[in-house]
């Protein structure tokens, strides 16, 4: 009778076990299909996407990024796209896009063209080594010789005296270049001329009652400039446009606020907005 009893108390407790594991495998399985479930739900959640066309150094590119993108993270797949170092870019899109905001507050729409102005470092290597070179030879001529003012070349424009419409000049401050053409001034044959600084084609034009001359700023070798004696809130200003002094454009009465801009737009030392 004992061992009828023990026989028969033996039995429930391996349906216990076998009624456990069987518990166990179940929420085993639960779980799995819980995540997979899971996991099904984040790979549905897609984006919304917004399409560019990238233009730079003549070359077009097609770019699609998450409209929740930053002006930043658009500047890492240009770099990805051309290879020019986000530090080297300026990437325009009705002005200066601003890194910190997202293309949704940009209200970037598909399609749309996105500027970007910039050279590699091979490139700002291989211009710029000549310039600098260019620009120490000039200053050692510069100071060998009188003021430019007074020679007799400049003194026949600076002798007119100030042009009445010329831009107000602040001395002694140093301003980014207006959102206008500088304009009032004179060039070497007596004339007006103007400047306008088209960031966003990289180019310089000067214009002129007769004429615009539609200048690349890479290749304007070098930028010069003095104060006009008894009048140093104005400057005299040349632009280098071939490898010698003699292709220098002469510009008379530019505002001494915006020179060191003029200087830093031209030859490559680019403003922040």
């Amino acid at each position: 009778m004992e061992t009828e009893v023990k026989a028969s108390d033996a039995e429930p407790l391996s349906e216990k076990v076998d009624a456990e594991t069987t518990s166990r495998t179940d929420t085993g399985n639960a779980t799995t299909q819980d995540s997979s479930i899971s996991n099904g739900d984040d790979a549905g959640d897609k984006q919304e996407m917004v399409e560019l066309k990238i233009i730079w150094n003549k070359n077009k590119y097609d770019l699609k990024l998450p409209v929740d993108n930053t002006g930043a993270d658009l500047k890492e797949s240009i770099y990805s796209l051309t290879g020019l170092p986000t530090a080297m870019q300026k990437v325009m899109y009705k002005g200066l896009l601003p890194e910190d905001k997202t293309l949704r507050e940009i209200k970037i729409a598909n399609g749309a063209k996105i500027m970007v102005v910039g050279s590699t470092i091979n490139d700002v290597l291989a211009v710029n080594t000549p310039k600098e070179a260019i620009q120490q030879e000039v200053k050692a001529e510069e100071n060998k010789k009188e003021p430019l003012c007074r020679q007799k070349q400049h003194r026949k424009v600076l002798d007119k005296g100030r042009p009445d419409d010329i831009m107000a000049a602040i001395r002694g401050t140093k301003e980014r270049l207006p959102t206008v053409p500088l304009s009032g001034m004179f060039n070497k044959s007596g004339g007006k001329v103007r400047l306008t600084f088209k960031l966003e084609q990289d180019q310089l034009w000067i214009g002129t009652k007769e004429r615009t001359e539609k200048v690349p700023m890479g290749s304007i070798k070098n930028v010069v400039s003095e104060p006009i004696e008894g009048h140093e809130d104005y400057h005299m200003m040349a632009f280098q446009l071939g490898p010698t002094e003699a292709s220098q454009y002469w510009v008379y009465w530019v505002p001494a606020q915006f020179v060191d801009a003029i200087k830093d737009t031209v030859l490559g030392k680019w403003q922040f907005f």
